[in-house]
């Protein structure tokens, strides 16, 4: 959706040598007008590189770059031995371990950046983030939704203004792969120091918007987003756990509405009836904020029983 990306072959070699190309590209492919600067390119390199040294195995090793032509080249993990965790999550084969091990790694990454004024002035990709999620997801939602637009902007000026870690900014089931020694995080792009919440907030999204998606596994989902959301909390050392939790909860609602009506609407929304329920949720949310993350999966779970 937002770059080119290429699995390069070299004949010729034994064995043969496979590696991934990818290419930013300045608009991404979507129905909405959405356009990112290209040096975000780099942003994702300086990430995993700096992410593979805290949280080993843990990313795809970079293998060289070309600033100038923002691409760069990594290695190539064969899709047998590293499935993709959203496909996972669709095919029923939900294992809370795996959502307990994403929150491992990411919490290690934000524990070795946190509180880094040298960090902070290498990743101040501000203009990236918030062209390429602040904007599309909650600045881009407050236009449809006038009673929350206040909050929306409210959460968006919050999240741009809090600066304690490393964000990777798009963590997401589709860019985590699962190897048998853990999971390698993928397309880190809005690489930004930032709000370590976001993180967070951004994949407990992705739990509760599967349950729509596979709803016979309802249960499942929302034991990995207990698990995902109790294991990261249990390793936030940089800063009180309650602070942090509090903003997560405050930004998912946020989060949520903008799967159905921000820039990037999730692709298997389509029923019209399972896109009121999230607004539903997420507007009450909104508009009544609540400092637990409990009580939104609490609340989310009520409401698709009452389907």
């Amino acid at each position: 959706m937002s770059s080119d990306i290429l699995r390069i072959d070299l004949p010729g070699r034994t064995p043969g040598l496979s590696f991934c190309f990818k290419r930013a590209l300045a608009k991404l492919k979507v129905a909405a007008d959405w356009r990112a600067p290209v040096e975000r390119n780099h942003a994702e390199v300086e990430w995993l590189r700096l992410a593979g040294a805290l949280a080993p195995r843990s990313v795809p090793r970079v293998l060289g770059e070309d600033a100038q032509a923002n691409a760069f080249a990594m290695e190539y993990l064969a899709p047998a031995a590293h499935p993709v965790w959203k496909n996972e999550l669709r095919d029923g084969n939900i294992q809370s371990e795996t959502a307990a091990a994403v929150a491992r790694a990411i919490a290690a990454i934000h524990a070795g950046t946190a509180l880094r004024p040298d960090l902070a002035q290498r990743f101040a990709n501000d203009h990236i983030f918030h062209a390429i999620r602040l904007e599309p997801y909650l600045l881009a939602t407050a236009a449809r939704h006038p009673d929350c637009a206040a909050r929306l902007c409210e959460l968006a000026e919050t999240t741009a203004h809090t600066r304690l870690a490393l964000v990777h900014g798009d963590l997401s089931p589709k860019n985590i792969l699962v190897a048998a020694h853990g999971p390698v995080l993928l397309d880190a792009e809005c690489a930004w120091y930032g709000d370590p919440a976001f993180d967070l907030a951004f994949c407990l999204n992705h739990m509760l918007l599967k349950c729509l998606w596979r709803p016979q596994w309802r249960e499942q989902y929302l034991a990995c987003y207990d698990t995902l959301a109790s294991t990261y909390l249990a390793r936030v050392t940089w800063e009180p756990r309650a602070a942090i939790e509090a903003r997560v909860a405050h930004l998912l609602p946020g989060l949520l509405l903008g799967r159905v009506d921000g820039k990037s609407p999730a692709e298997y929304l389509g029923d019209a009836g399972d896109k009121e329920r999230v607004r539903r949720v997420a507007r009450r949310f909104l508009l009544q904020p609540s400092d637990r993350l409990a009580a939104i999966s609490e609340a989310w779970n009520t409401e698709l029983k009452g389907a």
